[in-house]
């Protein structure tokens, strides 16, 4: 079972490293980027997230065409954001929901624009 997580661990680090090598990304408040430690993890505005999916939408390996999910910790208000980037060809969006700690909480939604940043 733990080789199982190694080899998921490693399979994420290999697929993520070609498109965060790139280029930083500006998604309205959010930065997106990687950690010198190259880990295969995303950075949402310097934060590692909780959880990470990636998901090629075409092709494996087409980086213009790929979704990313990540749920990451809020530093304004206890909770977290759940994040859907999405990249279709070559321009992408994020969508972010900060995910209600309460029902009674109103939802709260973003979508932005995605620019490439040296």
């Amino acid at each position: 079972m733990k080789s199982k997580h190694i080899l998921a661990v490693f399979l994420i680090a290999v697929t993520l490293s070609p498109l965060m090598a790139s280029a930083d990304s500006q998604c309205g408040p959010f930065h997106l980027g990687t950690s010198s430690k190259n880990d295969g993890w995303a950075r949402i505005n310097g934060a590692k997230p909780t959880s990470q999916k990636v998901t090629f939408l075409k092709q494996q390996g087409d980086y213009d065409n790929i979704q990313m999910q990540w749920m990451v910790p809020r530093t304004d208000y206890p909770g977290y954001y759940g994040m859907d980037y999405v990249k279709r060809n070559g321009k992408a969006i994020l969508n972010v929901e900060a995910i209600r700690s309460n029902m009674n909480e109103p939802r709260m939604f973003g979508t932005y624009d995605c620019k490439k940043i040296t």
